[in-house]
């Protein structure tokens, strides 16, 4: 779907990226709906997740395509996209939103955490969450669900584009996800999204600390006050150690 390799040093920038910040500078290019709806992460995590999409879809599971004796195929799309995601990236699921029955559970993701994923998320359930949530990556989902996959999904499509919590997915596309939620980033805007991003970061946390010693927001934030931006600059001289774009 794109040629776009995500870079250590990109990679690096999105993670002292918040997903609000990713939001904001979506929107003013037009792109409003590219918040994953309805997942929360299994248990939160210190690091924030990055890498790009590896996906997988669900269509509704048919009763006679589904017994438990398709787990003996050894091209099974669901054990599939545990053993081909590539390390670095996150297997994205589309479960069309239905928690009812899970989509994956903690041993699955725990092999997909060994072999070095950045991520998974679903806009469906999880089973054995507790275990999930324990592990060192990052997981979302949209909530526990004990019932095995083929109660109700059926794994179709490995690596095509899917419609994950509302949002369009295609392979490669940049996910980053945070306590707030998950964002996806095109991929063909991935660099000058962290670029600007990280600017943008910088300037909140000047914002923040100017807030918390008593200034009004009204010209601060966002920055229509050219007192205030040379502040900024004598702030950012004062923290080199800020991110910057």
């Amino acid at each position: 779907m794109t040629d776009y390799v995500l870079s250590d040093a990109t990679r690096a920038k999105y993670k002292t990226i918040s997903t609000a910040s990713i939001a904001t500078a979506l929107f003013k290019r037009g792109l409003r709906n590219q918040f994953v709806q309805g997942v929360v992460p299994v248990s939160p995590k210190k690091e924030t997740m990055v890498g790009q999409a590896f996906t997988l879809r669900y269509i509704v599971a048919r009763e006679d395509r589904n017994p438990i004796t398709v787990f003996r195929n050894p091209d099974h799309k669901q054990r599939v996209a545990i053993e081909t995601c590539p390390a670095g990236h996150v297997l994205v699921m589309d479960a069309r939103k239905e928690t009812r029955a899970a989509t994956a559970g903690s041993i699955l993701i725990t092999r997909l955490a060994l072999r070095g994923a950045a991520g998974v998320v679903s806009d469906g359930g999880f089973r054995d969450a507790e275990g999930i949530g324990a592990l060192d990556m990052p997981a979302y989902y949209a909530r526990p669900s004990a019932p095995t996959n083929l109660t109700l999904h059926e794994a179709i499509d490995i690596n095509v584009p899917i419609s994950c919590g509302d949002v369009a997915v295609f392979p490669g596309d940049v996910m980053v996800g945070d306590r707030d939620g998950v964002m996806v980033i095109p991929a063909h805007l991935a660099e000058e999204i962290a670029e600007e991003c990280s600017g943008m970061e910088s300037y909140e946390a000047f914002v923040l600390e100017q807030v918390k010693a008593g200034a009004a927001i009204i010209g601060l934030y966002p920055a229509t006050r050219d007192d205030y931006l040379e502040k900024y600059k004598a702030w950012r001289e004062a923290n080199p150690d800020q991110p910057t774009a």
